[in-house]
């Protein structure tokens, strides 16, 4: 577990209004008896990559939340599909944090009108199914990109579609900072603005949805297709006693 990004200045949040947002944003939707467990991966290697600094913004929200965040640093992930890529450390790293994680963050630069390469390296290399552990089925899904010039939603929309792909839970939500280059600090902070606040949006309804869904992800993602290929049958709860629906 080498491959986490440390988050620099985990409490500093000078863009930040915190009277307007509280630390427990899901505590009206019931019990929430353990931090939600977030992963966070963004799309770009260069050496001052917004897809990266949104998602640190984002990691600091989601920790003054409450929330149990990792950021994964996917700098050394083979191309899917080379040999021994299944066997790589970075590869086997990546499905460990997506098997921990209860809700993720996508977050890519916007390039030739889609998502980075980078971003779909990181989604190829988590399958729908391992072993018969699904890492993604059921997790809630948070979307963000960057782009270089005019406002743009065309690499949130092919994380959408990603996520379903995955079988994830993508929250309304979402977030696009256009010229993001604008709207950083020489430190790499991001400055007040409508777009800060919208990935504080973004967050907040992250943590309501995933402690909301998490008790019964399971249950959400279970399907009858399923069980009958694999010969599983329902408990007799579930399957019912012959009491007619109520009309």
């Amino acid at each position: 577990m080498d491959r986490l990004r440390v988050l620099t200045d985990p409490d500093d949040l000078p863009a930040l209004d915190p009277d307007h947002l509280s630390r427990t944003p899901a505590s009206a939707l019931g019990l929430s008896h353990r931090p939600p467990r977030i992963l966070l991966l963004y799309g770009s290697l260069r050496q001052r990559s917004y897809s990266r600094l949104c998602v640190e913004e984002a990691a600091r929200l989601l920790k003054f939340m409450g929330c149990d965040i990792r950021i994964f640093d996917p700098s050394d992930l083979p191309l899917p599909g080379s040999p021994g890529d299944e066997d790589h450390p970075a590869v086997k790293e990546l499905r460990e944090h997506a098997f921990w994680s209860e809700g993720m963050v996508w977050c890519s630069p916007e390039r030739h009108g889609q998502v980075s390469g980078l971003m779909k390296l990181q989604i190829d290399h988590l399958p729908l199914s391992i072993g018969g552990v699904r890492p993604t089925q059921g997790r809630t899904l948070a979307v963000m990109q960057v782009s270089g010039g005019s406002q743009s939603f065309n690499a949130v929309n092919t994380l959408r579609l990603l996520g379903r792909w995955m079988r994830m839970i993508t929250i309304p939500n979402q977030s696009s900072v256009a010229k993001a280059y604008q709207e950083f600090d020489d430190s790499g902070r991001m400055r007040p603005s409508s777009y800060y606040d919208r990935i504080v949006d973004v967050m907040e309804e992250l943590v309501r949805f995933t402690v909301l869904t998490r008790p019964y992800a399971a249950e959400l993602v279970d399907r009858y297709s399923e069980r009958k290929s694999a010969a599983a049958t329902i408990d007799v709860d579930r399957r019912g006693k012959g009491t007619p629906l109520a009309v």
